[in-house]
């Protein structure tokens, strides 16, 4: 038999878990259709949860692209903005604290349309906007999945160049961690630690063929030998 105790954190989860699905169909606009939505990728986390009813409510309120261009405005100014992620997240935002956060990230980053601004409000209403970081990474994340497109990381020790970065583009692209009719998107990252050479992350594949790397193998080797 289920202890009081036991009982009443079921309780307690059941309930979360309905005002979570009651608060983010809220995105939508009643004009939304009532066509099922399939997400591309499955997310997971609080932040996905989000992510994921948002791209569903965009999708029903044919928005994606301009939903897609504001969560990327969001996202780029919370990350340069370390003073704004620590008031995202005071937990004693008072409601009127709450209203003056959303209509300057609106305007901050032009996200007009319905479909954000029911996001944002439901995020402040419910004390969620320390969550917009992961959530805009994510919704990302969503529509890299829709697009069709691939991520190229590459890590050097110093910048690339256009041409090398293209004709890594045009290698990578003919191999078999690309699947047909996909589109690669290259980012180039920049890390001293490995010394020279190159890492090169392909959705959640890694080649290391840094310095650093073939260093700790060397060291390996001499200390397995001596």
């Amino acid at each position: 038999m289920l202890s009081r105790q036991a009982l009443l954190r079921s309780v307690r989860a059941a309930a979360s878990q309905r005002a979570l699905a009651t608060q983010t169909r809220s995105f939508a606009s009643p004009a939304a259709s009532n066509a099922k939505v399939q997400p591309p990728v499955a997310l997971f986390g609080l932040d996905g949860t989000y992510a994921t009813a948002l791209y569903t409510a965009a999708v029903k309120t044919s928005s994606l692209e301009p939903t897609a261009k504001a969560l990327s405005s969001l996202g780029s100014l919370v990350e340069k903005d370390a003073k704004l992620i620590t008031i995202l997240d005071a937990p004693t935002l008072s409601i009127a604290d709450r209203s003056a956060i959303i209509a300057e990230l609106e305007k901050a980053t032009g996200a007009a349309g319905q479909t954000v601004k029911s996001f944002l409000t439901t995020l402040a209403e419910n004390n969620r906007l320390s969550l917009l970081p992961g959530i805009c990474s994510k919704f990302n994340e969503l529509m890299s999945a829709s697009r069709g497109e691939v991520e190229l990381t590459v890590t050097s020790a110093q910048p690339l160049d256009g041409k090398t970065l293209s004709r890594l583009e045009t290698a990578v692209a003919k191999s078999a961690y690309v699947g047909q009719g996909k589109k690669l998107k290259v980012t180039n990252t920049i890390n001293p630690d490995i010394i020279g050479g190159l890492v090169v992350e392909i959705g959640d594949r890694t080649i290391d063929l840094s310095v650093s790397s073939k260093i700790a193998k060397m060291n390996k080797l001499l200390q397995d030998t001596l």
